[in-house]
């Protein structure tokens, strides 16, 4: 399993969060994912926010993250932390990212996002942001991905790897289960597939 705390490798990892309902929907979250919240869960997302070192996301879940977070306080830092990360945002329509240490990348997403790997510091950690994340599986940039399934269906066009190149295999390197039925299921692109490329 990749090391989120890494800061001394050449290389920072990307790994795509996602909240995920049993049929494999990321859509609005807001609407399926609360009921199941449990302090197991806040302590997890703590943990790896913390362990991250900048932030990547679509435009859309950028505004809503930026429209939800400026304000926001508590007593464990993860608002401040949230406020404070780097951020890199998606988008060729956003002119302005007002955001707190925001910057837009609106040219070559494979280009700049290869090169935010190569710097120094923690992993990049990208949420939601359905598109980007199937740009970047097009691009084999993600090292890791961490699906947080809720035990609810949710039916909805707008789903996890939707378009992404298939048949694609991945490796099983951690799971964990929490008290509210929620299951993290952490993978990696598999090994045997990329020494056969």
């Amino acid at each position: 399993m990749n090391n989120n705390t890494n800061t001394a490798s050449s290389q920072r990892n990307l790994i795509v969060s996602e909240f995920l309902t049993l049929d494999g929907v990321i859509e609005a979250p807001e609407e399926w994912s609360f009921a199941f919240f449990s302090e197991e869960q806040q302590e997890y997302k703590h943990d790896e926010l913390f362990a991250s070192g900048a932030l990547l996301l679509g435009r859309t879940t950028y505004e809503s993250f930026a429209d939800a977070w400026p304000d926001r306080t508590d007593e464990t830092g993860f608002a401040d932390r949230m406020n404070n990360l780097p951020k890199y945002v998606v988008s060729t329509s956003l002119e302005e990212a007002e955001w707190n240490n925001s910057t837009i990348i609106d040219g070559d997403v494979a280009e700049a996002v290869a090169a935010l790997k190569q710097e120094d510091g923690q992993d990049i950690l990208v949420n939601g942001s359905g598109e980007l994340v199937n740009t970047l599986v097009e691009r084999d940039l993600v090292d890791e991905y961490r699906l947080m399934v809720h035990p609810v269906i949710h039916s909805s066009d707008k789903r996890l790897f939707k378009g992404a190149n298939a048949p694609t295999t991945m490796s099983l390197v951690d799971t964990k289960t929490f008290s509210s039925g929620v299951v993290v299921l952490t993978y990696e692109p598999s090994e045997e597939e990329d020494d056969e490329e």
